[in-house]
């Protein structure tokens, strides 16, 4: 009798286990991207350059436009739901929210989709600056844990 309560207690376990794990929505892995350059596009003499970042096929990739400001460089990264900016200055390099200025998003969507703890612990990924192609590889790499667990089919 005792035997068939720890089986029962270990199956039920198991079965709430998986539920939940489907529920929460497992992190999928983003390590494969593809950074593309947009070359073909008439910006203004503030735009620097425009990449985009695609992680799967089945998405629209989002778009990274490198301005720069009196602080250093900034690379606005913006999806159809959400965006963020990286600044590369000589405090380093690291993530903070976009100027509204900046975005189309909504205040309250970006808000809803970007991790705002996370946020924080990327305000200084680098102590020094880095050359575009590393500051986009780390851009690609660090994004996805930006997006909130629910929101992480905008990147695949």
């Amino acid at each position: 009798m005792k035997k068939l309560n720890y089986v029962t207690i270990l199956v039920l376990g198991l079965i709430i286990l998986s539920v939940t794990t489907n529920a929460n929505g497992v992190r999928k892995e983003f390590k494969a991207y593809e950074i593309t350059t947009i070359n073909d596009l008439h910006v203004s003499k503030k735009v620097q350059a425009i990449w985009t970042v695609s992680y799967s096929n089945e998405e629209a990739p989002v778009t990274i436009v490198k301005r720069k400001t009196a602080e250093g460089i900034e690379y606005v990264v913006q999806g159809k739901f959400f965006a963020v900016s990286y600044t590369n200055t000589s405090k380093g390099f690291g993530a903070k929210a976009v100027r509204k200025s900046r975005t189309s998003v909504p205040k309250q969507i970006n808000y809803a989709v970007i991790n705002k703890e996370e946020l924080a612990r990327q305000e200084i990924i680098l102590p020094n600056k880095v050359e575009d192609e590393y500051a986009l590889g780390l851009i690609a790499s660090y994004l996805p844990d930006l997006i909130n667990d629910n929101y992480t089919h905008l990147l695949n």
